[in-house]
């Protein structure tokens, strides 16, 4: 496996990312893997490696590079009230989905030069906040995102101007819209109403609602965790980018 830690330049400054891609078998399809509110932590290096091993080239960007360089929390972060909790939330609650769009971009371009990666289409997938990052990339760049996934995404559904599901019939790739039945930001009615402009989209992707379990259950430190749930989120991701990417 290659590894590598390095600054994509952006428009705003320089965005720390983790790369991992396969040793052998170059040029590799590439995946924007965009993380949860926690951060940049292990759990989710080890969850880009996963992919990695399958095939593809991942790029996991630090999205709050904006905020400066210590943007990274220890495992306090999770508990509700706590001081790195408050100190993530202080820099989760300023943002939006236009400037990640434009580091979407710098990464694309980055994808682009990169002697691994091939020339074809790119995938994206989101947990948590990044759900909606995910389906608005796809919308924002057709011709170059060829499947996107939201997993348990947060407030999909908004008053924002950009809010990703004004634009769903705007993408070409494949979606993938994962849901858990327990999800307080991303409450039923709003999965309901999400289903039927899902559906009325055209996309032929799909919308799953996954029963039993709450938000965050793919990540294997959370308290949340449902390993069942979690195999069927690696089962549909890895499907969805060998059908689209490769």
């Amino acid at each position: 496996m290659h590894e590598k830690v390095l600054d994509i330049e952006t428009a705003d400054g320089h965005m720390e990312t983790f790369l991992c891609w396969p040793e052998r078998n170059e040029p590799h399809p590439a995946i924007l893997m965009l993380m949860d509110a926690p951060g940049i932590r292990n759990e989710l290096y080890d969850m880009a490696r996963r992919l990695a091993t399958v095939g593809f080239f991942v790029t996991l960007p630090n999205l709050y590079y904006r905020a400066g360089a210590d943007t990274k929390y220890d495992k306090d972060v999770l508990e509700n009230g706590s001081a790195e909790h408050k100190r993530m939330r202080s820099v989760r609650t300023k943002m939006t989905i236009p400037p990640v769009m434009e580091d979407v971009y710098s990464l694309l371009q980055f994808i682009e030069n990169h002697d691994a990666t091939n020339d074809g289409l790119v995938g994206v997938h989101g947990y948590c906040m990044s759900g909606p990052y995910a389906l608005a990339a796809a919308a924002r760049y057709p011709d170059k995102i060829g499947a996107a996934a939201s997993f348990y995404g947060t407030w999909i559904i908004s008053d924002n101007e950009e809010s990703p599901h004004k634009n769903l019939s705007k993408a070409a790739g494949e979606l993938y819209i994962s849901c858990a039945e327990f999800d307080d930001l991303a409450p039923p009615d709003m999965v309901e109403e999400l289903k039927n402009l899902f559906i009325a989209s055209g996309n032929n992707g799909e919308l799953e609602i996954h029963q039993g379990v709450h938000h965050g259950f793919a990540f294997p430190e959370r308290w949340c965790y449902d390993k069942d749930a979690a195999e069927r989120h690696w089962e549909r991701l890895i499907s969805l980018y060998k059908r689209c990417l490769t």
